[in-house]
């Protein structure tokens, strides 16, 4: 560090050094009228032999020497973040530990972390890598149905291990009532698909709608003729995004857990318990619409083995059995149907609408304006992932903005 003495003796040496003449100052007269600015500029350089750097006004470093420096102070910035971030011994590291090894290096300027971090950002191959966080997700929008059987969901699982021929569970539910059915079968092609939907349509009657998935057994001629018999409408959920048909794969995962706790060791008998983890499934409560599915279907609680074997409330009512009691106490519980129905309805909207909040308040807000360059994530490779492969193609620019977060790319 080069230090201007009290009587000045070494102002020759700085001014060479500075490149400032000799005339602006006297060796012997220390108090002279350049004497204040020339200290104040001596504040912004420090001595590193055999150079003299200077610190940046507005984030440059630029490094002097006696005759001057011929490079530009962002270019060296620049060049100093490449060779610590992306360079043969940067590794790609994040804007803290790159600005740490630029400090090991011998190398500062005041805005050193705002500079690492807007490189380490700006970096194409570390936005090629990584996945999809729950923060980069979509808002959600809740699909609120208002009648009991009008929607239902239908999606396909497995294969299974085989159980007396039967590899697949075609899965229905109604979205409102959260009713599920479901059968094992053989196969999972239209065939099956389509027997399996008028068997659904002959006990609860001809839906509004069907969600399912773009598989080949929900989408072909054999499949479209049943819809259009019926005159059920078909909706589609997005390709490898399986949350737009959720309510399936809520029941979906429902379902395979209990089989999984209820078929022990002798996994082929997979097919056998199926009617009893339905039996479970229905009777059991539900959050969003505040009780069972038996109980909004039918309208009275599902009675059990377990309420005959030690002999529940229901059960010693027989003793004394009225049928005339028992059968107006029926047509209370009909007539309160519909109004179990609406709360029903009214518990689920509330529910929705308070996940959606919980949900929609840890995302990123990310908007995209037409013209904006971005990258996209290949979901495929969530299934069918390659190690050391990115998951990002691109860049591709946006064209067009839909709501509820939709882009058009090109």
């Amino acid at each position: 560090m080069v230090t201007v003495r009290g009587d000045g003796s070494n102002f020759p040496l700085v001014c060479r050094i500075l490149q400032i003449p000799w005339g602006i100052c006297d060796q012997r007269d220390v108090v002279c009228s350049k004497k204040k600015g020339l200290l104040k500029t001596f504040q912004h350089y420090f001595w590193d032999e055999p150079s003299c750097l200077r610190y940046g006004w507005i984030s440059d470093l630029a490094v002097c020497t006696g005759k001057g420096s011929s490079r530009h102070p962002k270019l060296a910035i620049r060049d100093i973040l490449k060779a610590c971030h992306s360079g043969p011994t940067g590794g790609h590291y994040g804007a803290n530990y790159t600005a740490k090894k630029i400090f090991d290096s011998g190398f500062y300027w005041p805005t050193i972390y705002k500079d690492a971090h807007d490189f380490v950002t700006r970096c194409d191959i570390c936005q090629r890598q990584g996945k999809i966080s729950q923060r980069d997700e979509m808002p959600q929008n809740s699909i609120q149905v208002c009648e009991i059987f009008d929607v239902w969901g239908i999606d396909f699982m497995g294969p299974f291990p085989s159980s007396k021929g039967n590899k697949y569970i075609l899965v229905a539910v109604d979205y409102l009532s959260k009713w599920v059915e479901a059968k094992a079968l053989p196969t999972n092609d239209a065939r099956v698909v389509c027997k399996f939907l008028k068997t659904l349509f002959s006990r609860f009657g001809a839906p509004r709608a069907i969600i399912s998935d773009r598989g080949t057994h929900f989408c072909n001629d054999q499949f479209a003729k049943v819809m259009l018999k019926y005159g059920v409408t078909h909706r589609l959920s997005t390709a490898y995004h399986p949350q737009t048909s959720g309510q399936v794969e809520v029941s979906n995962r429902g379902l395979k857990r209990i089989l999984e706790r209820t078929v022990g060791e002798n996994r082929a008998s997979w097919s056998d318990k199926l009617d009893d983890a339905l039996w479970a499934f229905r009777t059991a409560y539900k959050t969003p619409i505040g009780c069972t599915p038996y109980k909004l279907v039918y309208g009275k609680a599902c009675h059990l083995p377990i309420e005959l074997e030690h002999k529940a409330y229901w059960a010693l009512k027989h003793t004394n059995f009225d049928i005339k009691t028992a059968g107006d106490h029926r047509k209370v519980q009909l007539n309160e149907l519909n109004e179990l129905r609406d709360h029903a309805y009214e518990n689920s909207l509330i529910y929705k609408e308070k996940t959606k909040r919980i949900h929609d308040s840890k995302i990123k807000n990310r908007v995209f304006n037409v013209g904006d360059r971005v990258l996209l994530f290949n979901s495929r490779l969530k299934i069918f992932s390659g190690k050391l492969k990115t998951r990002w193609s691109g860049p591709f620019t946006v064209t067009q903005v839909f709501p509820y977060g939709t882009v058009e790319l090109s």
